[in-house]
């Protein structure tokens, strides 16, 4: 018996608009939607794809829930995004708070860290780290 790495779960208010924009910042696509529960995948994962594919093959997803309450405190967990080693760092941020991204602290040090806090529309931290071949 073993188990899977299956989903992250993220608590929202608007889990159509959160899955939307997480959606648009990976290239991944709504895979499933019903008012309680958003699926996002990365693109090649279509149903036909998943269906054919061996249990070790499928990757995890995001999936978007509602939450009453507000976040209240720095994310326990979080999710590191990592451009390409022919990508500028610099310029995904930017293009990542032109699309309703804000910068977050968590008490890093700027002046001593090679990645950047962010934090998305309803303020879920995450980091862009330096570019990565692997």
């Amino acid at each position: 018996m073993s188990l899977r790495w299956y989903s992250v779960v993220i608590d929202c208010h608007d889990v159509a608009a959160q899955a939307r924009w997480w959606a648009g910042v990976l290239d991944w696509r709504i895979f499933y939607e019903a008012d309680d529960e958003v699926v996002i995948l990365p693109r090649h994962l279509t149903a036909e794809a998943v269906r054919s594919m061996s249990w070790e093959e499928i990757g995890p997803g995001l999936i978007f829930v509602p939450v009453p309450e507000y976040k209240t405190i720095k994310n326990r967990l979080h999710l590191d995004l990592a451009p390409q080693l022919a990508d500028d760092q610099e310029a995904m941020v930017e293009s990542l708070l032109a699309k309703g991204a804000t910068r977050a602290d968590v008490g890093q040090n700027p002046d001593e860290i090679t990645w950047v806090v962010l934090a998305d529309p309803e303020g879920n931290e995450f980091c862009v780290l330096s570019p990565r071949d692997r």
